[in-house]
């Protein structure tokens, strides 16, 4: 039986964060991960010597400690990257961040002035309730904006009407952005919120570069990372965790620890306590709900497609939500340097028609699709694969707040363990954010006190605008 100070579960970047940060203190912990490969959704997968970032993900961040971290890691390996991204919207290209221009000629002077006519209206009168999601946007950018960029995107990305969803999400993930700044930026050049920074860091041969060099780095300083290891029950008894039953191929074996840092999805977690919680926590515990993630992962025949690094398709005729262009991002992603890559990335419920849809069905709709939308011929497809992510995205749905709540009062009882990251917390941060929560919990640890679980998110940049998914790192 194996003893260690500190186990931490999960090898994506808060529980890589969180290891490095201990690491540096002198502990020895160990990282226990499912997968064999780390920074769990924020990783690389690769095929036939291309490479695929599962989602996009930004590096940039408000926090310099993080900032400095990435740039210490990677060093002339990350690189910096000119931004570009477009809305697809009823046949048309519309530039994000907005321009003035452009965003005339596509929706015409009419319908422009009844989209500011209708800003102003929400300005002077809003509604008094914002409990949902529609509710939250409606006040901030009028109802004709919410129809046309925020209504059908959102129900395509979460697969539930906009007023199914809690206006808590909307305030994390649209949060500081402005409208007037938008506009003021469109008409007038000036300098706008964050979120529409015309650059950002990437390494060069995407961001599971960065991740394995954290692992790296933990194993140099006497940490270990043990990849395809599943966590399969959580042994607890007076209020402490005692030990991790971990499954590794066919065998398993009991792990000992004094601490124990988690980014396991709660729902994940709870199931896997011995003795089991009461009933009322196990319910709350099935009861939170996720979005899951397909990407049809396309190498293509042609170099040269579009400009974007990506294009967020608005289009209801369309099933796909957003598509990434990696040679853009960087140009090492791409293998054969006179071809390109493209993910077509799809959102879902784990076990519904697309989720359980064979590659070949996937693949063959992301070539009619990238044809339908003029970016490409499906012919120019020359070979792809699929990547399936569960639990890529936490639901906040109306029952969520009390279904979380029954489950941080369970867990808060167990003296020795800290959730941390995306699934951990059951909340919608980016990669940055969940690295302070990491490096926080690390440092209880080590004799401070940090509520990891109160960390303000706007300390994270603040999402895009309509797009209902940037995991970015800022994403």
């Amino acid at each position: 039986m194996e003893h260690r100070d500190v186990v931490v579960i999960g090898a994506g970047p808060a529980g890589l964060a969180a290891a490095h940060e201990l690491a540096s203190h002198g502990a020895r912990p160990l990282v226990i991960e499912k997968a064999g490969k780390v920074g769990g959704i924020a990783r690389t997968e690769e095929y036939k010597g291309y490479r695929f970032d599962v989602g996009g993900h930004r590096f940039y961040t408000k926090d310099e400690e993080i900032d400095r971290l990435w740039h210490e890691m990677l060093g002339e390996k990350f690189l910096k990257v000119k931004r570009l991204s477009r809305i697809y919207y009823q046949g048309r290209f519309f530039k994000y961040p907005l321009k003035f221009s452009n965003a005339l000629w596509n929706l015409g002077a009419a319908e422009s002035s009844l989209l500011l006519m209708s800003y102003v209206a929400a300005k002077l009168k809003p509604a008094r309730e914002e409990k949902t999601f529609d509710q939250w946007v409606t006040n901030r950018f009028g109802a004709r904006l919410y129809r046309t960029f925020f209504e059908g995107y959102t129900e395509k990305v979460w697969g539930m009407p906009p007023r199914e969803i809690q206006a808590d999400w909307a305030a994390q993930r649209i949060g500081a952005f402005s409208m007037g700044a938008a506009v003021r930026n469109a008409l007038f050049g000036t300098n706008g919120p964050r979120t529409l920074a015309s650059e950002f860091n990437y390494p060069v041969l995407g961001p599971g570069m960065m991740w394995q060099r954290f692992r790296e780095r933990v194993e140099e300083m006497g940490g270990r990372v043990a990849l395809g290891s599943e966590v399969v029950g959580l042994e607890h008894d007076s209020g402490r965790v005692t030990g991790a039953l971990v499954r590794e191929g066919r065998s398993t074996r009991e792990i000992r620890g004094g601490e124990f840092i988690s980014s396991m999805a709660l729902s994940d977690l709870v199931k896997s306590l011995s003795p089991e919680p009461p009933a009322v926590v196990l319910e709350a515990a099935r009861n939170l709900r996720y979005r899951a993630f397909i990407m049809a992962a396309l190498i293509m025949k042609r170099r040269d497609l579009f400009d974007d690094n990506w294009i967020y398709v608005h289009s209801p005729s369309a099933v796909v939500a957003r598509i990434q262009n990696f040679r853009n991002w960087s140009a090492a992603m791409v293998a054969d340097p006179q071809k390109g890559s493209i993910g077509m990335e799809y959102f879902c419920s784990e076990g519904d028609r697309l989720w359980n849809a064979s590659d070949e069905e996937l693949l063959g709709l992301a070539a009619r699709e990238i044809g339908a939308l003029g970016l490409a011929e499906p012919s120019d497809v020359e070979d792809g694969t699929v990547i399936r992510q569960p639990k890529a995205y936490p639901v906040y749905d109306a029952a969520y707040h009390a279904n979380l709540r029954i489950l941080r009062d369970y867990l808060g009882t167990l003296g020795n363990l800290q959730t941390i990251g995306r699934n951990g917390l059951h909340r919608y941060n980016n990669q940055d954010h969940s690295m302070l929560g990491g490096i926080r919990a690390a440092r209880n640890i080590l004799g401070e006190e940090h509520d990891v679980r109160s960390m303000n998110p706007e300390r994270s940049p603040v999402q895009e605008a309509g797009s209902g998914d940037r995991r970015g790192g800022g994403r």
